[in-house]
């Protein structure tokens, strides 16, 4: 099962980034695996922080767009959007603690530990500092 950071989904739905076609041929691939995919709820925030802040790169997003883009990969992409499970923040600190992650590099770790628990066997990610689980390989699909 495959697991998306917020960048790959920012790419997709900006078409103006370089980035766009890649992406949305990598998503449009691992919506067909058989493993299927997913999106961590963290990711929903992360999108939605970047697409709809008033500085974004030429016009920011409606919370429309934004809301009716993840819509569409829900339910014409067949994504499921996975929740943080039981015991979710005191599980994300000890493991912030065990891998000694400092300052903002938290912010991947609880993308990472909503798609372990979910079941994610990788995680596509154009971050090539992300900060992921031990045995959660992390894929750039775009490189």
């Amino acid at each position: 099962m495959i697991a998306l950071d917020p960048n790959l989904l920012v790419y997709v739905h900006r078409r103006a980034v370089p980035e766009h076609a890649a992406a949305r041929r990598a998503i449009e691939g691992g919506s067909r695996d058989s493993g299927g995919w997913g999106i961590p709820v963290p990711c929903v925030r992360g999108f939605w922080s970047v697409v709809t802040h008033p500085a974004a790169a030429g016009r920011p997003s409606t919370p429309s767009e934004a809301a009716s883009f993840l819509r569409s990969l829900v339910e014409a992409g067949g994504s499921l959007i996975w929740a943080p499970g039981p015991g979710f923040g005191l599980r994300l600190a000890d493991l912030a603690r065990r891998l000694e992650v400092r300052g903002v590099r938290v912010f991947d770790l609880p993308i990472a530990l909503v798609a372990a628990d979910a079941g994610a066997s990788e995680l596509w990610s154009h971050d090539r500092r992300f900060v992921s689980l031990p045995g959660l390989p992390v894929i750039d699909p775009l490189g």
